[in-house]
């Protein structure tokens, strides 16, 4: 028995109820969707596969997609909770530079970039609560100096909150990184402060982040003998595949996917697994990412298919190798007769990158999902450890 769940469908159930004690069967009409599926979800018996679903969730709960998720409140995690305590003041932070204030450097040029280097290196392992803690010191001390060290901070600073839920914060911090690179019109960084800003955006936005996205391409491509430049326009071309899904515009979405394909078997993968920013732009990065557009279409026997053809340890950031083993164990798990194979990539996705999978609100549902299943069967001891790190406390 699952003592505490707060997972998405119970917030679903939650909002439904407070509007007026709409039915489930409205809600369905509203989203499109049947009355069963929004029954196994809220009884927390199927997740939600599609970004798409939760946009037209949240449109008829009148919400926003952060309120189904939980992101920013979910209480007893210690990994945000720890977060959460620096959040102020990297928020104070971007306040003070928004406004124009800059205080005197008090490390040499030498100590910054030792200092971000350690903040990137962070990142790459995905230590965002260690990232949140240094951020405020080091944004305020980065904008004194300015140039690509400033972009590097704020791009860096918009990372962190965006996975830990804080999206809102995370545009602030991309529009600082956007507005520092065009200020020393380094078109390297301009690509990858941009690439930050899309992410930012929140998933009811998709369009406005396919839209910004391609505007990017555009104005950036005069640049593109830069190799750094190429390989950040990939990453752009991504983003707009996976946004462009999500708006229903799949001939568009094949457009900037097939260009992306194209550019990265030009490029190849970084020899270092990270390439420019650390982003890993490259065909295995890309085949990560038709994984996550096979997914929002419901193909999930299309994700499996395409991760047999993958191998996501050549990629450095341990967030690309953690979003393979979701996506192959949410799709496994979306039949429900695949369960043991679906817990072993859960498992992995764990043991690459614990603190965002523990983060994750899908990967949460996921979780609670073969829980719920498991109920007449024995709980497996990886189930039970690995729900126990998320929270979600089971039954002995």
């Amino acid at each position: 028995m699952i003592k505490k769940a707060d997972t998405i469908g119970a917030r679903v159930r939650y909002w439904r109820i407070r509007r007026g004690g709409m039915t489930q069967a409205v809600l369905a009409g509203l989203t499109g969707v049947s009355q069963s599926y929004v029954s196994q979800i809220e009884s927390g018996r199927k997740t939600i596969d599609r970004r798409s679903t939760l946009v037209a969730l949240a449109a008829a709960l009148q919400v926003t997609v952060a309120d189904l998720l939980g992101q920013g409140t979910e209480p007893g995690d210690p990994a945000r909770e720890s977060a959460a305590e620096c959040v102020p003041a990297i928020w104070s932070a971007l306040i003070e530079i928004e406004d124009g204030e800059r205080r005197s450097p008090t490390r040499t040029a030498e100590q910054l970039v030792a200092e971000i280097d350690r903040s990137d290196q962070l990142r790459m392992i995905c230590n965002y609560p260690a990232m949140a803690a240094s951020l405020p010191r080091l944004l305020v001390e980065a904008a004194a100096v300015g140039g690509p060290a400033f972009a590097r901070v704020a791009y860096q600073a918009a990372t962190c909150l965006r996975h830990l839920g804080y999206r809102h914060l995370a545009l602030n911090a991309a529009r600082v990184a956007v507005s520092a690179a065009e200020q020393v019109e380094d078109p390297a960084w301009m690509a990858a402060s941009r690439f930050a800003y899309v992410q930012s955006l929140p998933i009811e936005a998709a369009s406005l982040a396919a839209k910004a996205a391609d505007r990017s391409l555009i104005e950036l491509q005069s640049d593109a003998a830069d190799v750094r430049v190429r390989q950040m326009l990939g990453q752009l071309h991504l983003s707009a595949a996976l946004t462009s899904t999500v708006e229903g515009r799949t001939d568009v979405a094949r457009d900037h996917l097939a260009e992306a394909t194209r550019e990265a078997s030009s490029l190849g993968d970084p020899v270092d697994g990270g390439g420019f920013n650390g982003c890993g732009f490259g065909p295995t990065n890309v085949g990560l990412w038709k994984m996550s557009i096979a997914a929002e279409q419901g193909e999930m026997g299309r994700v499996i298919e395409l991760s047999r053809t993958i191998r996501p340890r050549v990629l450095a950031a341990a967030n690309r190798q953690m979003a393979y083993w979701l996506d192959l164990g949410r799709s496994l798990a979306d039949s429900g007769r695949r369960d043991a194979e679906a817990l072993g990539a859960f498992v992995q996705a764990e043991r690459v990158a614990p603190t965002p999978f523990a983060l994750n609100p899908l990967a949460r549902d996921a979780v609670v999902t073969l829980a719920q299943r498991a109920r007449r069967r024995a709980i497996s001891d990886d189930l039970r450890r690995i729900a126990g790190r998320m929270g979600i406390s089971l039954a002995a």
